[in-house]
């Protein structure tokens, strides 16, 4: 960490990002905790929607677009696929730059920075364009673990972070220079790095038991995919487990599932900050194929089934779990009871699951990133 007197200014950093899903505002809000902790009291940080505070309608709604249209996989997969590949990639953005120009020009006017950090694909190019004379450094921030699309790449950026090798071959293939590029990992939480000092007293406080395995239900902040079927379906297993499941901002799906009779115990969350915290507590994880989600895992040493994915944007996330021996992918509810009865029964197979799960973790990710920021700035 470095210690700074009252004269030196503080770096003013930007981060341009959306509320399309929970998995760009969680990675922007643990970059800025972790220049805070490498570096306190060097920088002054600012998050922008640019979405929904600057574009104009209907972009403006696409934080709330989102949800609906995510709940349906092929037609997201879709419109992955079309619009991929540097050629259809620059299209759009050369079609969408002049209806956008006005609101982006205002969006650099109205937020002076030393640096710009992009957590969202589809600003980067029409910025990059707005930003053609601009002397202010700009680093891509890649939130996607594997399945990157082309717009998230650049070559006008000055740096791209990506979170695997595979991600990184991909970026190659659109154009980006390999020394443009850095593999980091995607960042999470400090909180996630910090085991519980007694997960059995904490289980105890929530009201969990401590005589069986915990499973742990998550589908993302808003609470998305086939989250009740799952469940359904582990509750009739017969299983010798608790379930513990986050419905995020669902409270529609928290009201059908405090209406199931329960043949198990079972704990229903809805949005919270603790996840870190249930992680630790938990034995296994169950989840859509989210970056987010995926990485805590890891970090937390959790063994995983995925039952959802984003056709496209998550395929890669599916893949890269089940060929590091993580986890496994269970797209039918039976398919989750039946891998869930598999590592209840099976301790030491489960057990060799979450050893393979932490192994690919990239814990540092958040303070490695923060340190290329500083980087750029000539901060030490």
């Amino acid at each position: 960490m470095s210690e700074v007197s009252d004269s030196v200014p503080l770096k003013r950093v930007l981060f341009l990002f959306s509320d399309t899903g929970g998995g760009h505002r969680a990675p922007t809000e643990a970059m800025i905790e972790a220049l805070e902790l490498e570096f306190p009291g060097r920088f002054e940080t600012r998050m922008v929607d640019f979405f929904r505070q600057y574009y104009p309608s209907p972009l403006k709604y696409a934080p709330e677009l989102y949800p609906p249209i995510s709940r349906v996989p092929k037609a997201w997969g879709l419109s992955f696929k079309a619009s991929d590949g540097k050629g259809r990639s620059k299209a759009v953005a050369t079609l969408t730059y002049p209806y956008v120009r006005r609101a982006i020009r205002r969006l650099l006017a109205e937020n002076p920075t030393d640096l710009i950090v992009s957590v969202h694909p589809l600003v980067n190019q029409t910025l990059m364009r707005a930003m053609r004379r601009s002397p202010r450094p700009y680093l891509a921030v890649v939130t996607d673990l594997v399945s990157t699309h082309a717009f998230w790449f650049d070559r006008r950026a000055d740096l791209v972070v990506v979170a695997t090798e595979q991600a990184k071959e991909k970026a190659m293939e659109y154009g980006i220079a390999e020394g443009n590029l850095r593999v980091i990992g995607l960042p999470v939480r400090e909180a996630f790095n910090h085991r519980l000092p007694d997960p059995a007293a904490w289980r105890s406080e929530q009201g969990w038991a401590n005589d069986r395995p915990v499973i742990l239900l998550v589908s993302g902040g808003d609470g998305m995919g086939p989250v009740k079927r799952v469940a359904k379906a582990i509750n009739e297993a017969g299983l010798a487990a608790s379930l513990v499941v986050i419905c995020g901002r669902n409270e529609e799906l928290k009201a059908d599932l405090e209406r199931v009779k329960w043949q198990l115990p079972v704990h229903l969350y809805g949005f919270t900050s603790e996840m870190p915290k249930f992680m630790a507590a938990a034995d296994i994880v169950v989840t859509k194929a989210g970056a987010g989600s995926i990485s805590e895992a890891f970090i937390s040493g959790l063994p995983i089934i995925i039952y959802a994915k984003l056709a496209g944007q998550e395929d890669g996330n599916v893949t890269y779990v089940v060929e590091h021996n993580a986890g496994v992918w269970a797209p039918r509810p039976r398919e989750v009871t039946d891998a869930l009865r598999t590592w209840i029964e099976d301790p030491a197979a489960r057990a060799a699951v979450a050893a393979a799960s932490a192994k690919v973790a990239r814990p540092d990710a958040a303070r490695s990133i923060a340190r290329v920021i500083a980087d750029q700035l000539g901060i030490r």
